[in-house]
């Protein structure tokens, strides 16, 4: 079932073509490891790819999770800015308000 199905068909709808869905399921999926698969090893697998479109205008990201997920994601993304110069926090917040970075914590 979909957490956002209003905004999965609003995505799919405006770029068909250029849509990706990715789940990580902790209790049924492992990573290359064999650990817990979470959103954030999920995201490392491709995190150079998702850095680059996420400084495009057109990228939105649509997160869901434990609240301690944001910790592991924002690791990552720092090193991906900084090697581009720029402030991983600074930035999200931006991606925050053009609606680009969506996440939702319990």
């Amino acid at each position: 079932s979909l957490l956002y199905p209003d905004e999965f068909e609003k995505m799919k709808a405006k770029a068909p073509d250029n849509f990706r869905v990715d789940y990580a399921v902790s209790r049924e999926q492992t990573n290359a490891l064999g650990e817990k698969m979470y959103i954030q090893t999920r995201m490392a697998e491709y995190k150079e790819e998702l850095w680059e479109l996420l400084k495009k205008d057109n990228t939105y990201v649509y997160m869901c999770g434990l609240k301690g997920m944001e910790k592991g994601i924002d690791e990552i993304m720092v090193t991906l800015a900084e090697k581009d110069g720029i402030d991983w926090f600074e930035y999200k917040k931006q991606l925050k308000k053009g609606e680009q970075w969506n996440v939702e914590v319990y």
